[in-house]
């Protein structure tokens, strides 16, 4: 793996005691979010791609209960990383909003972490 590919692993509890597994793979070019519920497992697939404050989404596998979610999640984020994301969402049933709000502010956390760790790369990298 290169220095700007990341692997980060993180549960998510909500406050109706549901737990998430959250896997979050970031590249150079976009970033790959998987978020289950239990097990491991693929569940509904969204992918967003953003150019000059445009994006452009695709269900690739529709959602059963959250389909406006998901495609939120990876609009949202392809627009701050200005590139490609795909977001995987596996749940046993519905979100409540509770759940969205702390799944999104979880996922936001990372994604903010992930840009400033690459403008400090970028920034050491141009006085080199």
């Amino acid at each position: 793996m290169k220095e700007t590919d990341v692997l980060v692993i993180r549960q998510v509890k909500t406050e109706s005691k549901r737990i998430f597994s959250l896997k979050f793979v970031s590249f150079e070019n976009g970033l790959f979010i998987l978020l289950a519920e239990g097990s491991d497992r693929i569940g509904s697939l969204s992918v967003s791609i953003s150019s000059s404050n445009k994006v452009n989404t695709a269900r690739v596998i529709p959602s059963k209960y959250d389909s406006l979610f998901i495609s939120t999640i990876s609009e949202r984020v392809s627009l701050m990383v200005n590139g490609i994301c795909i977001v995987s969402l596996y749940s046993m049933k519905q979100l409540s909003l509770d759940d969205m709000k702390a799944i999104m502010g979880e996922i936001m956390n990372i994604v903010e972490e992930s840009c400033n760790e690459n403008n400090k790369k970028t920034k050491l990298g141009s006085f080199k």
